[in-house]
């Protein structure tokens, strides 16, 4: 099992695996939290898919407990892990991009990661070796630190590799079907193929406004379909956010709302838009990434439909 993800505290109504000893065997029970104090888990065994389920709860005492293991909501297949971080990719190209074996090696501006990164994107990459000095090499010939992204179960030897490189924060992906209703509401929303200066003003990386040459990166055309969208109050802009479309995937990104405008519901309308906008140019689903520790984000994401797909995180070699 993994010990890079999902390693925080377990809550009521997460799903988990819970490996049990019982005399000289084991026995693993998956499913869905339903009690776990200091004298036992009582779970809620899983239905098809990994959902709830309305089956009587298994108990397991304390001193039966080998390990408990928070896992994706429901079940998810590798493939589909593979094909959401391959439509990223193809979001945020970088200045240069390249295969070594199963691995896309990026470099663009040196600031945000799913451009500066290796990406562990081929078929294979779980069942062969790291090119650990071969991205070595070319993040050096870039001048760039040497950074590789890990997603959870399709990049193992990577996630076994980790415990000697420095890790980033967990990234929720999330993920929604598309099949929405134009919205009604109350706010102009507005969408371009370029930004101006407005929405390059008001746009943040994890808080801290970017560079010139890294804003740039973020108006470079793709392979797929890119909008910079808004909504407007008396002719300000006070909510943006960029929207691609990549293998029929929306993802949805850089999403800010001026501080005097929040908690009024303008994060919820600009999703809500931003879905829509995506169903009319193709897409069948939609990602988007936020940190782990953004519960506020992770609120208003559910409230769009979005729901936790896999986890992957960043990580720099020594």
């Amino acid at each position: 099992m993994s010990r890079i993800f999902r390693s925080d505290e377990v809550r009521p109504g997460e799903r988990v695996v819970v490996r049990r000893r019982i005399g000289r065997a084991h026995s693993d029970v998956i499913g869905h939290v339903k009690l776990f104090d200091a004298h036992r888990i009582e779970i809620a065994p899983q239905s098809v898919g990994g959902f709830p389920s309305s089956l009587p709860a298994v108990i397991v005492p304390r001193e039966e407990i080998e390990v408990v293991k928070r896992l994706s909501p429901v079940t998810v297949r590798n493939r589909d892990i593979r094909a959401i971080e391959n439509a990223t990719a193809k979001a945020f190209p970088g200045i240069e991009h390249t295969w070594c074996g199963q691995w896309l090696l990026r470099a663009g501006d040196g600031i945000t990661e799913r451009s500066n990164s290796a990406a562990p994107l081929g078929p294979s990459a779980m069942f062969e070796p790291v090119p650990v000095e071969e991205i070595r090499d070319f993040y050096a010939r870039h001048k760039l630190p040497a950074k590789i992204l890990i997603p959870e179960r399709i990049a193992k030897p990577a996630e076994q590799m980790a415990r000697d490189w420095k890790l980033g924060p967990e990234i929720l992906v999330m993920t929604r079907t598309l099949g929405v209703e134009k919205p009604e509401t109350p706010f102009l929303f507005r969408i371009d193929d370029q930004p101006d200066q407005a929405w390059l003003d008001m746009y943040h990386f994890r808080g801290q406004p970017l560079p010139a040459n890294a804003l740039e990166l973020l108006r470079t055309s793709i392979d797929g379909v890119m909008g910079f969208g808004r909504l407007e109050i008396q002719g300000r802009t006070v909510a943006i956010t960029r929207g691609t479309i990549t293998d029929d995937y929306l993802g949805y990104s850089a999403v800010e709302v001026a501080p005097e405008f929040r908690r009024q519901g303008l994060g919820t309308a600009l999703g809500a838009h931003m879905l829509h906008w995506g169903q009319n140019h193709g897409a069948t689903n939609a990602y988007l990434q936020v940190i782990a520790s953004n519960e506020a984000g992770i609120r208003l994401y559910s409230k769009l439909g979005f729901r936790e797909h896999h986890r992957h995180r960043y990580a720099t070699l020594p």
